[in-house]
């Protein structure tokens, strides 16, 4: 597969011709990679008016992906905005007040994008998950809350696979949705490789229909690379308006670093890459079995993400880290209940190797019997928009019972809220802050 941005950046740079346009580096190297660090000049594009090189590196990610596929170089989170956007603009054209069902372990984007459209939402929470990371929902879930509401919802968001690694069941929800005329949106950020399974487990395939990738958080990309995919089913309003959604929210200096890492990641993906993700991940399912021979507890079901309930084998999540980081193995996530690993095929066998070599070193001891707190539904006093707005100020998390939250506050990662702006402070929600480290929160006054 031809890669047409960095076929463009690097004809330029061997050229050595006279840079009298940003940035002002102009090429010269200070870190490294200077001189591949360009900008909209003739011939490269523009990547929210892309006709060119990046229309054309779109269309190659479109096929890999088999959808309508769009960069983004700020993560993620601008297209989790975008994709809300195009929702609420999809509700207004059918003459309708956009609402949006999300199940609650949102990341923060989600209320972010809610200040600044200023969309309804409204929760599912979680029924038996023990982590207001997860929130896991299927079709039998979403089918009897739906016949429960007065209000149909314009769309459903769903956060899937979620930062502990468990997985919804796409498939069914998205046959309900479709049942009841309604969108499927899905922060897909911890899946962009699910497509390229042998059975792909990727939510566009399996009918959503808008989601987001981090293509950077299990691809070989830099950091900030990430794609927005519409359904080639979907309503073509949400295509027709992608690159305006994203634009909404983008920087109009995008990288083109990021744009080259996507880029290149197109030749990669193309190149055997399902082949080798599933030699992969069977050397991952390897290493599942010895932990859990070995005494260890996992849970999740995402292919390339191990994470383990660390108190069965008498550890805080935080002190296996800490014994992991003294031999040189920094983890993704580390919480009193878990620790999570993110593996792509560049870990290598040898990694994981290591990785359980290290990890069956450490001596099991007595379970830890303290569990995390429940789920916590707090009571919503005001739209997230509203409290945005208000005058507020910085308390001990202590001081904050019964007072409204103004600011959304998350740890990142993984950046999911336990209370969100506009919510009442109950002394549910200020027990399950402190359980997670939370001190301070900004507060209506």
């Amino acid at each position: 597969m031809n890669t047409p941005i960095c076929d463009f950046v690097r004809n330029y740079t061997e050229n050595e011709g006279l840079r009298l346009h940003m940035p002002g580096h102009k090429g010269c190297c200070q870190t490294g990679p200077e001189k591949y660090d360009i900008t909209e000049i003739e011939g490269a594009d523009a990547l929210y008016e892309a006709k060119g090189i990046i229309a054309e590196s779109e269309k190659n990610a479109g096929k890999l992906f088999g959808c309508n596929t769009f960069y983004s170089t700020e993560g993620s989170s601008q297209c989790i905005r975008a994709m809300l956007y195009l929702a609420v603009i999809h509700a207004r054209q059918n003459g309708k007040k956009p609402l949006i069902l999300a199940a609650r372990n949102v990341h923060k984007a989600f209320v972010s994008a809610a200040v600044l459209l200023d969309f309804d939402y409204t929760w599912i929470y979680p029924q038996n998950d023990t982590s207001y990371l997860s929130c896991k929902i299927n079709g039998e879930i979403l089918e009897k809350y739906l016949c429960s509401v007065n209000k149909m919802p314009t769309a459903l968001y769903l956060t899937s696979p979620d930062y502990l690694g468990n997985v919804s069941d796409i498939e069914s929800v998205s046959a309900v949705c479709k049942k009841h005329g309604i969108l499927l949106i899905v922060d897909n950020a911890h899946g962009a490789y699910l497509g390229f399974l042998s059975h792909s487990r990727h939510p566009i395939h399996l009918g959503a229909d808008i989601c987001c990738d981090s293509a950077h958080k299990t691809l070989p990309v830099l950091t900030g690379g990430a794609y927005l995919h519409i359904s080639v089913k979907a309503p073509s309003l949400l295509t027709e308006n992608a690159k305006s959604a994203l634009a909404l929210f983008g920087s109009t200096s995008p990288s083109y670093l990021i744009l080259q890492s996507l880029d290149k990641a197109n030749a990669y993906l193309a190149d055997s890459y399902t082949e080798r993700l599933e030699s992969f991940v069977s050397q991952v399912d390897e290493l599942r079995k010895n932990l859990v021979a070995h005494g260890y507890s996992l849970i999740g079901q995402e292919p390339l993400k191990i994470t383990v309930s660390s108190k069965p084998y008498g550890y805080k999540g935080t002190e296996l880290a800490d014994i992991l980081n003294k031999q040189n193995i920094v983890c993704e996530f580390a919480d009193d209940d878990f620790i999570v690993f993110m593996l792509t095929p560049e870990t290598s066998a040898n990694g994981l190797e290591i990785l359980e070599k290290v990890l069956c070193s450490v001596p099991k001891k007595e379970a830890l019997l303290t569990c995390p707190p429940g789920s916590v539904q707090p009571e919503r006093v005001m739209s997230a928009r509203e409290a945005a707005f208000l005058t507020s100020r910085i308390m001990s998390v202590d001081k904050c019972e019964n007072m409204i939250l103004a600011e959304t506050t998350v740890g990142c990662p993984p950046a999911v809220p336990i209370v969100i702006s506009g919510e009442r402070i109950s002394k549910e929600a200020i027990d399950s802050l402190r359980y997670y480290g939370f001190t301070e929160l900004k507060v209506i006054i």
